[in-house]
């Protein structure tokens, strides 16, 4: 797809979904009894990183394991190591929700995610002058600026319930709540986590290849999407094994082959939804053009923070909180919401502008000729 023929308002949109499923993934697991974390866990991994994104690469585009197989070896290693400290990030992603509840943890992980993954890509692949480099590309680094203020305003609204709530209000709202320890698991998730993105950026010559092989622009993305995820799958996988043989779980596995399918359907369900997120990325990504692409995990990010705070107010994690904890809650979802409307604008006006350069570059080439022929 051409930068003129994108539709940064789609993409955004389509991100914006992506966003959407990452802030209720762990929803499912509210309703798992009776087995240990790491045992359900290994069955959100191995469908949300092994077989949904397998499946979904193979119906979208059928040439995916040549472009895998046909790929350089150290493209492959990059993509698979971002994808192996994602790992690391996502291993604690979810005792972070534990201890912040959805609302506030989603927030504070996301946000660090989200200023990590957006802004370093573009610095250390010496595309820095891509931020500012016209007038849209500002507005669109205005809206990323304008999304971690949100972020913060979000966090902050987190300290204040922390200082106002007694600890039987926090306990029933979110059972671990610790606030404490909540943010140095969510400094560390966040960071990790942003191995995502970079995985997802490096895949470039995958993604030649799958339009080269037919691939509609939308799906040429998830060769790279797969072998990112093998990366996370390996850390996962191997996380809770051995958590299993610590904590001696291994005979959860039987009873919810037993009877307990509930946590295996459950597990398997986030798992699912939670690869969505990054699958939407991917297919949001074209539209976005390729000087703008870099704003994809932002608005991910951005969104699944603003839809997971909405999330948590209507499951009550907010409920008892005074005023100035409601307000400042609310002035960051709206600083959210404003940032995402920001960087949709300015992806529109730069694609414009785009366009604009194009257009005047061909009435050049047509032009020039003929003056010359006149002389």
């Amino acid at each position: 797809m051409t930068e003129s023929a994108a539709n940064p308002m789609l993409g955004t949109l389509v991100c914006a979904l992506g966003g959407l499923a990452g802030a209720v993934f762990a929803v499912p697991f509210r309703w798992i009894k009776g087995v240990k974390y790491e045992s359900y866990w290994l069955f959100y991994a191995l469908a949300g990183l092994l077989v949904f994104p397998l499946a979904l690469a193979m119906g979208t585009c059928p040439a995916s394991l040549k472009v895998i197989g046909g790929e350089n070896a150290g493209v492959l290693a990059q993509c698979f190591g971002f994808g192996a400290l994602w790992g690391l990030g996502g291993l604690t992603w979810g005792l972070m929700i534990r201890y912040l509840g959805i609302g506030l943890g989603l927030a504070i992980g996301c946000g660090l995610c989200s200023a990590t993954g957006t802004l370093i890509p573009p610095i250390v692949t010496g595309k820095a002058g891509d931020l500012v480099k016209d007038a849209g590309a500002c507005v669109v680094l205005a809206g990323v600026v304008g999304s971690l203020l949100g972020i913060a305003l979000v966090g902050l609204a987190g300290k204040f319930k922390e200082g106002e709530l007694s600890e039987e209000q926090k306990k029933a709202a979110v059972a671990e709540f610790d606030f404490k320890k909540g943010m140095l698991v969510a400094l560390f998730s966040g960071i990790a986590s942003a191995g995502m993105n970079f995985g997802l950026q490096s895949g470039g010559s995958m993604e030649a290849a799958a339009a080269k092989a037919g691939t509609p622009a939308a799906w040429c993305g998830m060769p790279v999407l797969v072998v990112v995820l093998w990366g996370g799958l390996v850390v996962n996988v191997a996380w809770c094994l051995w958590q299993n043989k610590k904590n001696g779980s291994f005979g959860d596995y039987g009873k919810m082959f037993k009877g307990n399918f509930a946590a295996i359907g459950l597990a398997a369900v986030a798992g699912v939804i939670w690869a969505c997120q990054f699958a939407c990325q991917k297919a949001g990504e074209p539209q976005l053009g390729a000087s703008l692409k870099y704003i994809s995990f932002a608005v991910v990010m951005g969104s699944a923070i603003f839809f997971s705070t909405l999330l948590g107010v209507l499951m009550g994690e907010w409920k008892g909180t005074g005023s100035k904890t409601k307000g400042c809650l609310a002035l960051g979802v709206l600083v959210l919401l404003a940032s995402f409307c920001v960087m949709s604008y300015g992806g529109k006006v730069s694609s414009d502008e785009k366009a604009k350069a194009e257009k005047s570059a061909v009435v050049e080439k047509v032009a020039k000729p003929a003056a010359e022929a006149v002389k």
